[in-house]
């Protein structure tokens, strides 16, 4: 299985030298005469510079200066410097699948990269500089995105999410036995899609495998799904025994389990078990979500649609509870201080993804547009910094300060006055920087 994870990565390496990209790289880059949104602020700064040296923000405010003439100075009159965006709730190798490519025979984890490296310089280029991947094979991307031979974000891998037989990631055909009793891989094993794991002999191992391989945490499936083919959505998913014992070979990494669940019952347990994220959670009530925010637990929400041209109608069915939910939790667990953060999770809909920005503006009517600001900036990457050790690159993002990491966009206007300019990244979005490096500029 690794050397097919490898030969996957070299497939696409040689498509990356066949199609290279060319970033402008500085030494230094000077955004003068911008306002900043610092990601954390209600309001904007006066006009003032910023120098960016190397990879991190090296100066702010208006006697700030270049420390060489050979600088490169942008001049941003009339726009707003503010950090990079963070999609917290990303699936980087499926999300440019549609379930009949997944479902296919000749579907490989080379195809899987291939397709994968495209989406990821898409979303780099629609203001995307950091993401948080909850389930798929990401090991091998994230590692040609940081030696620079494919663009895209930054990803803090979970690696294959890990599911009970019969859970949200069991992802078997029909046809497909147990691996327990035919001594055999299923298809989606095998390209790393997702990881079965019964008793707390194999979830550590899962999880074990996992953090081996480099994920910054672990995502386990505690209940049912829309997207899934065997867990009707009011079930409860792995015994609270295996659920801490995820928790445990985590936390001797470090790190955290954060886990796929709706309902009450399965976000209880996870509590209980010691799990530090719940993703979803669109079918919570008042009582659990004051847990949540007694014990610090993070909602990482979304704000999806009713249904897309891609989803089968048992799907759009089985879904319509969580539609529904969604409307009634995001506000009431702002209301109940419920630590919040945000993300798509698109998957098998790759129509979707160029929509990414746009989601974020389904939030409009539960936040001011600096509240949207800050969730998916500062929000964002205080979940992201929740790896501890395990977080995969040094220094602060999500916040434009002095020493803080280098992910910017330049945004032609106001955001603050109107947040909808961030729902068009190629108009608006006149300068996107990752790490120090532009990655578009409008002036190309």
């Amino acid at each position: 299985m690794i050397s097919a994870y490898l030969r996957a990565g070299l497939a696409v390496l040689t498509a990356c030298l066949l199609a290279p990209f060319a970033p402008l790289a500085a030494q230094e880059v000077v955004f003068s005469n911008v306002r900043v949104f610092d990601g954390t602020a209600d309001t904007l700064s006066a006009p003032t510079t910023v120098v960016v040296r190397g990879n991190v923000i090296a100066a702010i405010g208006p006697d700030a200066a270049p420390a060489s003439p050979e600088a490169t100075v942008i001049d941003g009159t009339g726009q707003t410097l503010m950090p990079g965006l963070i999609d917290n709730h990303v699936h980087m190798m499926f999300n440019s699948l549609a379930p009949a490519e997944m479902a296919a025979p000749d579907m490989s984890l080379e195809k899987v990269m291939a397709l994968s490296a495209a989406q990821s310089r898409a979303m780099l280029l629609r203001g995307f500089t950091a993401v948080r991947d909850v389930g798929g094979p990401s090991f091998q991307l994230k590692r040609l995105i940081d030696s620079g031979k494919v663009m895209g974000p930054r990803i803090w891998p979970s690696g294959p999410m890990i599911s009970q037989t019969s859970g949200h990631a069991d992802l078997r055909g029909p046809d497909e036995p147990s691996r327990r009793f035919s001594g055999k891989m299923s298809k989606a094993e095998e390209i790393w899609a997702s990881v079965v794991a019964d008793g707390r002999d194999e979830v550590l191992t899962a999880v074990r495998e996992n953090l081996r391989l480099g994920a910054s945490q672990i995502k386990i499936a505690a209940g049912g799904g829309t997207s899934s083919e065997y867990d009707p959505l009011d079930v409860t998913q792995y015994t609270l025994d295996e659920m801490k014992a995820a928790v445990d070979a985590a936390s001797d990494w470090n790190t955290y389990v954060t886990v796929h669940a709706y309902h009450p019952k399965s976000v209880r347990r996870a509590i209980e078990a010691g799990v530090k994220v719940i993703e979803h959670g669109n079918l919570l009530d008042e009582d659990t979500l004051k847990l949540m925010a007694e014990k610090g637990i993070w909602l990482s929400g979304q704000m999806l649609v009713d249904s897309t041209e891609a989803m089968d109608p048992k799907r759009r069915e089985k879904r319509k509870p969580v539609i529904e939910g969604q409307k009634i939790v995001w506000p009431m667990a702002k209301r109940l201080g419920v630590k919040l953060a945000w993300g798509t999770d698109f998957l098998f809909e790759p129509d979707l993804n160029a929509q990414q920005n746009a989601y974020i503006l389904r939030l409009k009517p539960y936040f001011t547009p600096a509240e949207l600001l800050k969730l998916v900036t500062s929000g964002n990457a205080e979940l992201l910094a929740l790896s501890g050790p395990r977080t995969p690159y040094e220094g602060r993002l999500g916040v434009v300060e002095q020493g803080a990491l280098a992910d910017l966009i330049l945004v032609r206007g106001d955001p603050l006055a109107d947040i909808d300019l961030i729902g068009d990244p190629a108009r608006n979005f006149t300068v996107i920087m990752k790490d120090g490096v532009i990655v578009k500029s409008a002036a190309e």
